[in-house]
């Protein structure tokens, strides 16, 4: 019988509480209701108060959106690739040390079509001789990949197009997974040799009298 009653007074105290925030929530809505009802009257018959309407709660919505996303971070601008133009003296230096080691430029200067395939076999091995003898000198090469050729690797997202670049049907996007045809090479030292500025480099090959 005591539990009751208790259960009974509590019932009490919480019926009373929310009906009194009812009746506030309720009352607050009764004294708003003849504004609401006024502004609504007034806006309908008057033009120039229905604009300031318009640009009090719309238009300073609005602002007040603009200017929270002006609070917001701007995102971090994309490195812009620049196009620029190779300096011509390294390579040209590289290419007189193919052509005086391996005679590199007389054999791709020469027409081969009138020699047999044994002539020419002949001939590439002294300038495979020659042009390799220059590439371990004065250049260190490594594969980009190091995985066996024929073996299944991933391109993920993010990859260097630069360095690693998918072959055949590609579709989507990334992650790539395939079959490594080439390993790629990548220079890891130049060693080239210093020239004199009054070198002309565009000399490849010194033409050559016999006396």
């Amino acid at each position: 019988m005591q539990q009751a009653k208790r259960l009974s007074a509590r019932g009490w105290v919480l019926a009373r509480h929310w009906f009194g925030i009812a009746a506030r929530e309720t009352w607050i809505v009764l004294k708003r209701l003849p504004i609401a009802s006024y502004s609504f009257a007034r806006a309908m018959a008057d033009a120039n108060y229905a604009h300031r309407l318009t640009d009090l709660y719309i238009d300073g919505a609005s602002s007040l959106s603009a200017a929270a996303a002006a609070k917001q971070p701007a995102p971090a601008p994309q490195p812009v690739a620049v196009l620029q133009d190779a300096g011509p003296d390294s390579a040209l230096v590289l290419l007189s040390l193919l052509q005086k080691e391996g005679r590199f430029l007389d054999f791709l200067q020469e027409e081969v079509s009138s020699y047999g395939d044994h002539e020419v076999g002949a001939a590439a091995r002294v300038v495979h001789e020659g042009c390799q003898r220059v590439l371990n000198d004065h250049l260190s090469i490594a594969p980009v990949r190091t995985e066996a050729e024929g073996s299944t690797v991933t391109l993920n997202k993010g990859f260097d197009p630069a360095a690693e670049r998918p072959t055949g049907q590609v579709v989507g996007e990334p992650p790539f997974t395939g079959a490594l045809v080439h390993r790629g090479w990548r220079a890891v030292e130049v060693r080239l040799p210093q020239v004199a500025s009054s070198h002309d480099v565009r000399i490849l090959a010194p033409a050559e009298v016999e006396l």
